[in-house]
């Protein structure tokens, strides 16, 4: 593992002179940079300790019209090395590239006065601009920093730099050292070399990357394979955090950009609408509120944005934060605990800084659910349980696919956090009590459902006390309507989760089943044991996929009229036809199946007629059944989804 560590400082202020005293290494790679003596674009050089280790620099242009630039170099650093120039001091670029690192989070550094060799050692002008730097770390969250002096030209004090920066490489080591997130690397370089394709360059976060891996490219999700990679011009097997080179396949020179990013695991996404906690600049000037345009910069990407959001949103924390909804202009690689800065579109200056707090922010029946607490309490999460439970009870319910399995939306395990490198949220117990099916869903919901549940038996009894109880098939889609008017769930998760509630409920004791009825636990069905067998006869004899004429059933299973009553009114049969009837069980089967072939393809009576093993007449009649209740539609090419499919 390498540390990155960034450039910041006023033009001409011999950055880049810096680093070639330290490393021998001309960051100014472009002939034009050569020729004008400015850096323009990034540049890169890097500086092996002597205990083995290694520091990665990224060299970023000073001048006021190349801030963009700067940033994406600063977008994925550990740490910054701030540069002012002994004859000149500090300067507007030097307090503009502070207020951007501080906006991102930056809290570790090193300042160097350079040129000091133009004034002598004992001029009180060394300590005072000593002293004057200090004081302007003082306002940042690089306060901590050790303040030095050096020469490039004549080497003073470049010794005592390098020991520095082996002492900033240890801190940050020290500050990383339990990170184990999905490896993912932002694009910073992107070009071709003959003979080999597509090369991209960027700094390596998290895990390790190898050749022969399969990534996926970010926001397009485009697949590619790592042909090889190279960390300072050698050809690697393996290779951990830190700057790095990599050689792709499966991708064409047009298909990968500055701003994408290559990642090999879940909890990346592509996302244009994101929850976020600013904190304004404490030197520029601040953000106007609603409604502003914004230019969005988060790791090497760059983006236009939209301020959105109204008092709901507006939180302020704890932390001097406060709570907003960006829109961007267009999707963008990013995930939970990403850092990022924004200025303003018209002057370009900054206006603050921020960290992502959702990158799926709730929309629907769970927006209702934004409120101060909630959200004080995700901003306010110190670890990755901590934040999945807050962004569980921000939203109501989350699937659990969302924070687990190779396309989750929150990283499953602690993350990078941007780049000041505090453990990002992600999920560790992807089961737990408020799992239902396959959704996570706040307390309060569970709790607000199951009352419900229990006190729609309770009048159901109250009303009709010579009832046998609740028609399972009448409560599930009642409960399932419940929760979508609490939370936002496709129509099958609520589904598949009041399904999941009812059977969780029976089996704490709370409910009994007797069939497809469901009772109060200590309440008998009140059906007489006789009875109560002949209605059993008769549903399992049409409990088939092609049941016998309703008619015939009834005469051979010797089921009673009150028996029969009994199970319409339990809404244990389905009745298609007079004569026609199914074991609601068997029912709710092959209207599954049949919501099932649909959705994959217009669905022929032919081909569900296969499917079930039947004959036409039971196919026609169901699916009949399924389009008079608008489940499905009938078109000339087949049967399709209707609006009141749970699978739409």
């Amino acid at each position: 593992m390498s540390i990155v560590v960034g450039t910041a400082g006023h033009i001409d202020h011999g950055k880049t002179a810096l680093l070639r005293a330290l490393t021998g290494i001309d960051a100014d790679r472009l002939p034009e940079e050569r020729r004008r003596g400015m850096t323009i674009d990034l540049g890169y050089a890097w500086l092996r300790l002597p205990d083995g280790r290694e520091v990665d620099f990224v060299d970023v242009p000073g001048h006021d019209r190349l801030v963009g630039n700067m940033l994406v170099g600063a977008g994925e650093i550990d740490a910054a090395l701030l540069v002012v120039a002994a004859d000149d001091g500090p300067r507007p670029q030097t307090l503009d590239h502070l207020e951007l690192l501080d906006a991102l989070g930056i809290v570790d550094g090193l300042a160097v006065v350079t040129k000091i060799d133009l004034l002598a050692a004992d001029d009180p002008r060394r300590s005072g601009l000593v002293s004057e730097v200090r004081d302007l770390l003082g306002r940042t969250r690089l306060a901590a920093s050790p303040v030095m002096v050096a020469s490039s030209s004549s080497g003073e004090g470049i010794e005592a730099v390098r020991e520095a920066l082996a002492a900033l490489a240890d801190r940050v080591a020290a500050r990383e050292a339990s990170l184990v997130p999905p490896a993912r690397l932002a694009v910073d370089r992107v070009f071709t070399v003959r003979g080999r394709g597509v090369v991209v360059t960027g700094t390596l976060r998290g895990g390790a990357m190898h050749p022969g891996q399969q990534l996926r490219v970010l926001p397009g999700g485009r697949a590619v394979r790592v042909r090889e990679l190279q960390v300072h011009s050698s050809t690697m097997e393996l290779a951990g955090p830190g700057r790095l080179a990599l050689n792709l396949a499966g991708v064409g020179r047009d298909e990968v950009r500055r701003g994408d990013v290559l990642v090999a695991g879940p909890g990346l996404v592509a996302a244009d609408r994101l929850l976020v906690a600013l904190r304004h600049s404490a030197l520029g000037q601040r953000l106007a509120g609603t409604g502003e345009e914004v230019r969005l910069h988060l790791g090497t990407e760059q983006v236009d944005a939209r301020l959105r959001g109204g008092p709901r949103l507006r939180v302020a924390l704890r932390s001097g934060e406060r709570t907003a909804l960006l829109h961007l202009a267009r999707p963008i690689a990013v995930s939970v605990g990403d850092r990022f800065v924004l200025r303003h579109s018209a002057s370009g200056a900054a206006a603050g800084g921020g960290r992502v707090l959702d990158v799926a922010p709730p929309t629907g029946s769970s927006r209702r659910r934004l409120t101060p607490d909630r959200l004080a309490a995700l901003a306010d999460a110190a670890n990755a349980s901590a934040v999945a439970a807050a962004l569980v009870e921000l939203h109501g319910a989350i699937p659990a696919s969302m924070f687990d399995g190779p396309n989750a939306t929150y990283p499953a395990t602690p993350g990078p956090s941007g780049p000041v490198g505090r453990e990002s949220p992600g999920l560790v117990d992807v089961d737990g009590p408020n799992l239902v099916g396959r959704v996570r869903l706040a307390p309060d919901v569970l709790e607000a459902v199951e009352t419900e549940v229990l006190e729609r038996l309770a009048a159901h009894t109250a009303t009709e006390a010579s009832s046998a109880g609740l028609a399972l098939s009448a409560l599930r889609p009642e409960v399932a309507r419940g929760l979508r008017r609490r939370v936002s769930l496709s129509g099958r998760e609520a589904a598949e989760v009041a399904a999941a509630i009812i059977d969780r409920l029976i089996e704490q004791g709370r409910l009994a089943r007797t069939g497809d009825v469901l009772h109060a636990p200590r309440r008998a069905p009140g059906i007489p044991g006789e009875l109560a067998a002949a209605m059993d006869r008769l549903e399992a004899a049409l409990a088939v996929p092609a049941p016998p004429p309703l008619g015939e059933a009834i005469r051979a299973t010797g089921c009673p009229a009150e028996a029969l009553r009994l199970l319409r009114a339990a809404g244990r049969i389905v009745e298609l036809e007079p004569d026609l009837a199914y074991a609601d069980s068997t029912y709710r089967e092959l209207e599954r199946l049949a919501l099932d072939l649909a959705a994959a393809g217009p669905l022929s009576p032919a081909a569900f007629r296969d499917a079930t093993g039947t004959s036409r007449r039971y196919a026609l009649a169901i699916l009949e059944d399924l389009d008079r209740r608008i489940l499905l539609r009938r078109t000339d090419a087949g049967h399709v989804l209707g609006p009141r499919s749970p699978a739409r």
